[in-house]
């Protein structure tokens, strides 16, 4: 039996929907709802709709206190004072602008999960974000059955610092769930790519949860209350940290990262064909990926900003101008040799050179201590958001993976890609309409 297996309930499925009331006779929230006796039923006895909302003067079960109307947005929001707001057409933590640190994490589900049970476990997640989020406690209530756990007010009196947490699914997911005939054509699993060096313990994942915050504290605490929320339904299956720099901006080999990032908003899904639990939501792709730095610190600088295409100084393209001024790929010197070489990293991973191919890169820096062999274990937590990695970052890796110069100084060890919900309602919960529809 796996950890995720320990004092899991009774197998459960969901069965014919029908709409009910909640255990304090007030109407549930619209939408198909389960069988009384299935998982996410029982799940929404112990989670009241007072625990699920928000808003409008409704008890707080944190602490038993109250939310007042001054703390919280008419949506159900909370206020920029409080926090970022949850709840939205899109889940936080896409077009947010990065935290100081993130943790990021997978979760496996155990051996007798079904789309119940797994319903039952996001809506007891969507909860805890949610009060997280605006810096109340986790209500007792969010306890899976069987658990002695409790909250620990470890958050007690501390600001929500800009905490967000955001949930996606990867390609097993609908497999595990009994929906695979759900699972977005774009969710299949990522080609292999030539050199990489993954670590399968460390790559994939039924379940994505992203927590970024201004306080690593935070983060901390927001993922260990979301794995003990999952006990008996899922297990981490890795976690990785990240943080970063002052200006927000600079990666560990100096260089300034994220220049010519797109529109942030062109990461989100919209149209007729998305479905309607995706709309808003985005692809992610996250690849661990290691900096070869003690080589990296030998080269001289010009070597490194050909590498690259920039100057390291301002992030301006070695083709003149400042860090904004587009790259000029057809500028050669006075002997005919290109300005930006041509295995130079800029090069090879421009919209013009794979077909118009972007993504919205919103990455952080990590440090893990020393290898084995005394090299820093230490790099760059790519998470790259796009509508469709087919036309976004498969083909750009394997342009990149051919040749790039940049390419001999990084080992990427992970590899991961999930499917990110749109956002939720007050009274809702993540990828409801996919999980009881």
């Amino acid at each position: 039996m796996s950890a995720a297996d320990e004092q899991a309930p009774a197998k459960g499925g969901l069965g014919p929907l029908q709409t009910s009331a909640d255990e304090e006779g007030v109407a549930a929230p619209a939408g198909p709802r389960a069988l009384t006796g299935s998982p996410v039923a029982t799940a929404r006895r112990r989670v009241s709709r007072r625990a699920l909302l928000a808003g409008g003067g409704l008890a707080a079960l944190a602490g038993g206190g109250t939310v007042t109307a001054a703390a919280l947005r008419s949506d159900g929001g909370a206020t920029a004072a409080a926090g970022i707001p949850f709840h939205g057409p899109h889940q936080a933590g896409i077009l947010t602008p990065r935290q100081q640190h993130v943790r990021v994490a997978a979760f496996d589900f155990g051996t007798r999960t079904d789309r119940g049970r797994a319903a039952a476990l996001l809506l007891r997640w969507t909860s805890a974000a949610e009060h997280l989020a605006r810096g109340a406690a986790v209500p007792p209530e969010l306890e899976p059955p069987g658990s002695r756990a409790a909250e620990t007010g470890a958050l007690e009196g501390s600001a929500p610092a800009r905490l967000t947490v955001t949930f996606g699914f990867g390609p097993n997911f609908f497999e595990r769930t009994g929906l695979a005939a759900a699972r977005p054509e774009a969710l299949a699993p990522l080609p292999a790519f030539p050199e990489d060096q993954l670590d399968p313990a460390r790559s994939d994942g039924d379940l994505l949860v992203q927590i970024g915050a201004d306080d690593a504290f935070v983060t901390a605490h927001a993922l260990r209350t979301l794995q003990r929320l999952a006990r008996g339904e899922a297990g981490l299956r890795w976690t990785m940290t990240g943080f970063t720099a002052a200006d927000g901006r600079r990666n560990l080999m100096g260089q300034i990262d994220g220049t010519n990032n797109p529109e942030p908003a062109r990461a989100l899904l919209h149209g007729p064909d998305v479905p309607p639990w995706l709309a808003g939501g985005s692809y992610v792709v996250i690849r661990r990926i290691r900096m070869l730095l003690d080589h990296w610190d030998t080269l001289p600088p010009t070597h490194r900003e050909q590498a690259v295409g920039r100057r390291a100084a301002d992030g301006a393209p070695l083709t003149g101008g400042t860090e904004r001024t587009p790259v000029d790929l057809a500028a050669a010197r006075s002997d005919g040799v290109p300005v930006i070489a041509t295995n130079a990293h800029i090069r090879l991973a421009a919209p013009d050179s794979n077909n118009g191919a972007t993504m919205v890169r919103r990455s952080w820096s990590y440090h893990d201590g020393l290898r084995a062999d005394g090299s820093p274990d230490a790099g760059l937590l790519f998470m790259a958001w796009q509508p469709d990695p087919r036309t976004g970052f498969i083909p750009v890796q394997q342009r990149l993976s051919r040749g790039d110069a940049l390419g001999r100084y990084l080992v990427h060890e992970t590899s991961a890609l999930f499917a990110v919900p749109g956002g939720t309602r007050p009274g809702a919960y993540v990828a409801q309409a996919l999980l009881e529809g």
